[in-house]
């Protein structure tokens, strides 16, 4: 990892100690229990970490991106589902903070900086995944009102939510709105039996004429998607780039430990050539999804437009390399690798599940390969 300012190491060391004192220990218990405990949802809003894309003028802590970056890598280590919970929570308050009116922000950041109100992102449906531009979910216009009617699927956190960020459709096209739980009209199913991310409590939102008031509207009719939904993806697939990359570090951690205390034929796994072949590709992979994370970091820090594209390449490759080195960390394992008393297997569930968050990696696939042919347009015009 490159050279951290004295800030940014003494955030990491505080995150690591979080990680490894409340999360660590728990979180094959929450894995089985289909649950986040509300004393760990406390802790993090206490120690501020819910607020991290807040400024403190609305009681959050505005960290810096790589300092959020290493926020996620260490959830990511810990649990993929609280890694979730950050992410969906943090798209829902730097959209209101980007796209909201002062009223929305005064109304709605300081609750979620304080852990009050847990934020949402409601985009996906039953027919309806990484392309959001498709929303089926319907918002007609009603007075001085919209009624919402549709579902919603697959919405980390919906179990718990306060507060969620809808992307529905309307005359003018895909339009966002801020939706909160109590709204008649909107009833919320609980998602058990998923195969990762089984903490993350997910759920199926039904709105049956959900009347929400104009005001709830967040940004410009038609801008849903193009402005707020993008911007809100590229806040989570950065979350979860650095998350992925956290993940494969456990993952090449166990397997150190493991293969240097397990023995085969006399001798421990780690003097096989197999299994150093494994390791090495796993060191490699995981240090080379890091390096990637820190370029989207630093661009993001500078404001770079760049970014956007560094931060798609970064979710990409860390997302595979999370699979891949989870993967092998099972292998390694063996039957203890698929067994419940190994961690490795929950990693393997949850890392096939970032693959497929916040944009599949057939979507990064497809923005990353037209920004390759755009470039090479570019340079052959300039010559």
């Amino acid at each position: 990892m490159r050279e951290l300012n004295q800030a940014q190491a003494a955030r990491y060391r505080e995150y690591r100690a979080f990680v490894n004192e409340l999360v660590t220990p728990r979180a094959d218990q929450m894995d089985a229990e289909q649950r986040t405990p509300e004393d760990i949802l406390e802790a993090l809003a206490n120690c501020g970490y819910l607020g991290g894309c807040i400024p403190a003028e609305y009681g959050g802590s505005a960290s810096d991106a790589l300092s959020y970056g290493l926020l996620c890598h260490e959830l990511g280590r810990g649990s993929a589902s609280l890694l979730s919970l950050l992410t969906v929570h943090g798209m829902v308050s730097a959209s209101i903070l980007k796209w909201g009116s002062d009223e929305q922000r005064a109304t709605y950041l300081p609750r979620l900086a304080r852990g009050e109100l847990i934020g949402a992102f409601a985009v996906s449906e039953p027919e309806v995944g990484s392309d959001a531009q498709l929303v089926g979910l319907r918002a007609v216009e009603h007075g001085n009102a919209f009624l919402l009617s549709g579902r919603k699927k697959w919405i980390s956190y919906a179990e718990l939510a306060g507060l969620f960020l809808v992307l529905a459709r309307t005359e003018a096209g895909p339009t966002a709105f801020l939706v909160e739980r109590n709204r008649p009209g909107l009833s919320c199913t609980p998602i058990r039996g998923m195969f990762g991310f089984r903490a993350a409590m997910l759920g199926e939102l039904k709105f049956d004429a959900c009347r929400v008031q104009s005001s709830s509207m967040l940004g410009r009719p038609g801008l849903g998607f193009s402005y707020v939904g993008s911007s809100a993806l590229d806040l989570g697939r950065f979350c979860i780039a650095w998350g992925a990359v956290g993940l494969a570090q456990e993952c090449l951690d166990l397997s150190l430990s493991y293969s240097s205390r397990r023995k085969q034929g006399g001798s421990e796994l780690a003097n096989h050539q197999l299994i150093q072949r494994l390791v090495a590709d796993m060191m490699t992979d995981v240090r080379a999804a890091r390096a990637l994370c820190l370029r989207a970091a630093e661009l993001r820090e500078e404001r770079d437009p760049d970014s956007i594209l560094e931060t798609s390449i970064a979710k990409y490759f860390s997302s595979k390399i999370a699979t891949r080195v989870a993967n092998d960390a099972v292998q390694i394992h063996g039957a203890n690798g698929v067994g419940p008393e190994f961690a490795t297997q929950r990693h393997f569930r949850d890392a096939r599940i970032l693959e497929i968050i916040e944009g599949s990696n057939e979507i990064q696939q497809t923005v990353i390969a037209k920004a390759g042919y755009q470039s090479l347009h570019f340079r052959e015009e300039s010559t």
